[in-house]
């Protein structure tokens, strides 16, 4: 269909625009362009077009993109409620898009007008990667569905096995747990709190990470090595493997050049990217396993042998 086609491609540039709306999240922070327009909102210094400085010029041109996302992620949230009636799954992801670009904004807004704490900052961050990894699964699924429905509900798939869809979805929760650490460490050293009950942010960051890159690694094995049936699986698997590598590597090079502040921004907001990246993945692998659950193939299944 005309209208199917139409919204795969909206649900792309959705996507690539929350990317962009997370991104210059992590500019402005790292800029500390955050009160560039002042404490207004949604006026820049009393303006509507801002004054010419990096830093307004860096925090209105978030604030354009953010509500660009916004009104995309209302135009495939309606789109998908009229011509994906029957995939509640992918109406879902649209709403939770929807829901958090929306919940960001208000934190955003507020955190201009008034101070937050950095808990909360962190939030701030976390809520933008949902919506990040909503419209990543939405869009994925759209182009699933576009491309070919029926190859989902074969009969020769094989379902996942209920303690690896139960270990996905568990590292999918780790990791945003570990992502607010780090978010955490970032606005906490910029508000000086030394430690979070009794443990100093980089060291709780550290092991976190630290433990977050073991969980990835089983992650890999078990997709790659127990589901040779499964293709996107175990690209999946592998995928995050790498991604959990190169953030290492990134965030080994965070300690050697936090003195050289022309390289230490360019290589936070890469850390930033990659993670993002991996906890889109790991949450449409979460969507897959359960696609391929026994309960969910069981059901599929029967519907294939009444067609």
């Amino acid at each position: 269909m005309k209208s199917t086609r139409v919204l795969k491609w909206l649900a792309l540039a959705t996507c690539i625009v929350m990317f962009l709306a997370t991104f210059g999240g992590g500019v402005v922070t790292r800029t500390d362009s955050g009160l560039g327009c002042g404490r207004e909102w949604p006026t820049c210094n009393g303006k509507f077009v801002p004054a010419h400085t990096i830093a307004s010029v860096i925090e209105f041109s978030h604030r354009s993109v953010s509500g660009l996302a916004g009104l995309l992620s209302i135009a495939t949230f309606v789109g998908f409620l009229i011509y994906f009636k029957k995939r509640r799954d992918l109406q879902f992801f649209s709403f939770m898009t929807l829901a958090f670009v929306i919940i960001q904004g208000m934190m955003g807004a507020l955190a201009v007008v008034f101070s937050q704490s950095a808990a909360v900052m962190a939030l701030h961050f976390g809520f933008s990667l949902i919506a990040f990894a909503s419209a990543s699964m939405m869009t994925l699924g759209a182009w699933q569905e576009d491309r070919d429905t029926r190859r989902v509900l074969r009969h020769d798939k094989k379902p996942v096995s209920r303690g690896f869809r139960n270990f996905i979805w568990a590292s999918t929760v780790y990791t945003y747990i570990a992502v607010y650490t780090g978010a955490f460490l970032s606005h906490s050293t910029e508000n000086r709190i030394n430690s979070f009950l009794g443990i100093a942010p980089l060291s709780l960051h550290q092991i976190a990470a630290g433990i977050l890159f073991v969980i990835i690694l089983a992650v890999g094995h078990f997709a790659y090595r127990k589901h040779p049936d499964h293709g996107d699986i175990r690209a999946l698997g592998v995928t995050s493997v790498i991604l959990i590598a190169l953030q290492i590597v990134v965030g080994i090079a965070l300690l050697y050049t936090a003195g050289r502040p022309e390289l230490y921004m360019f290589v936070v907001l890469s850390h930033m990217v990659i993670i993002a990246a991996l906890f889109a993945v790991l949450c449409y692998m979460s969507f897959r396993v359960w696609q391929l659950s026994p309960e969910k193939m069981a059901v599929q299944n029967a519907s294939l042998q009444r067609t």
